[in-house]
């Protein structure tokens, strides 16, 4: 039997792989390959696994059919990909998530009371993203018609005041399994939309995540780990074991709520954590197998 092949699809930004898939790739012998790089033959892979592709988001919908394309050879499937590519996710899942309101291109925007966040349904690395309090409303309103003028829905949801002190909370799961625990500190610590680290680039990430300590490895508290499993069965369920996922959470008033559910191209963050960069392996090989 010939021996299969796999590919960590990427972007032309990392063309040779972020450097925390580098270990897990090596131990499955996986290639690092540009998702839109049209010298790519994707049918000589057996899988193709969604890593690094940070700049799906300034055209999402080719990405979509990119990974439809593939069937079932992708890992996030298809499906997935498309619901979790979409922020929009957050109003159709059961766990309880942080209350988001979307204003989509034409409507008028909400009344805006408190601190807000706003960000738009279809974005990646804080791009586009900010926190405003009351004295700098005009400015979210602002960011709110800068991304309905793109044509992009936005979402606002209220400030969760409990992330300045306790940060946000990740689990990540590896094909079905908690693999381990994060912390990341606060990446909206001032008041307006993030700055970008390169300003000149579309799929320009904020500068704050590339603080050094921003994520730190770190036991999850039972309510956390709780919400994670509850969030993970609920994808599980629609559309099979995902390969990966990372659960974000934050403290809300009555308990911790899903922030993000990450399954198209998160960060694993597998270089904190001793053993995960060999799990991820080896759900991708259990993966080969079925």
């Amino acid at each position: 039997m010939p021996e299969q092949r796999i590919a960590f699809a990427t972007c032309a930004k990392h063309a040779d792989g972020f450097e925390d898939d580098r270990e897990a790739a090596r131990l499955v012998g996986a290639e690092f390959a540009v998702w839109n790089d049209p010298a790519v033959d994707w049918s000589v892979y057996d899988l193709v696994v969604i890593r690094s592709v940070w700049d799906y988001t300034i055209q999402r919908d080719a990405f979509v059919a990119w990974a439809r394309s593939l069937g079932d050879r992708v890992a996030n499937p298809p499906e997935l990909i498309a619901f979790n590519s979409d922020k929009a996710y957050l109003g159709a899942l059961g766990v309880p998530t942080v209350p988001t309101r979307y204003v989509v291109p034409g409507s008028e925007a909400p009344e805006l009371r408190g601190e807000v966040v706003v960000k738009p349904t279809v974005s990646a690395g804080g791009r586009d993203t900010g926190r405003f309090d009351p004295d700098h409303h005009d400015e979210a309103r602002e960011l709110i018609a800068a991304i309905n003028a793109a044509d992009r829905v936005a979402m606002v949801q209220p400030y969760v005041a409990g992330v300045d002190a306790a940060g946000e909370t990740s689990v990540v799961f590896l094909g079905g399994e908690l693999s381990h625990a994060l912390h990341k500190k606060p990446v909206l610590r001032e008041q307006g939309t993030a700055e970008l680290l390169d300003p000149d680039d579309p799929a320009s990430e904020a500068a704050i995540m590339h603080d050094e300590d921003l994520v730190t490895a770190r036991e999850a508290a039972p309510e956390f780990i709780d919400l994670a499993l509850a969030a993970h069965g609920e994808l599980a369920a629609r559309f099979g074991v995902p390969l990966y996922v990372r659960v974000d959470m934050v403290p809300g008033p009555d308990g911790p709520v899903v922030m993000e559910l990450e399954a198209v191209e998160p960060c694993l963050y597998l270089d904190v954590t001793p053993g995960a960069a060999e799990r991820l392996a080896a759900a991708v090989r259990s993966r080969l197998e079925r």
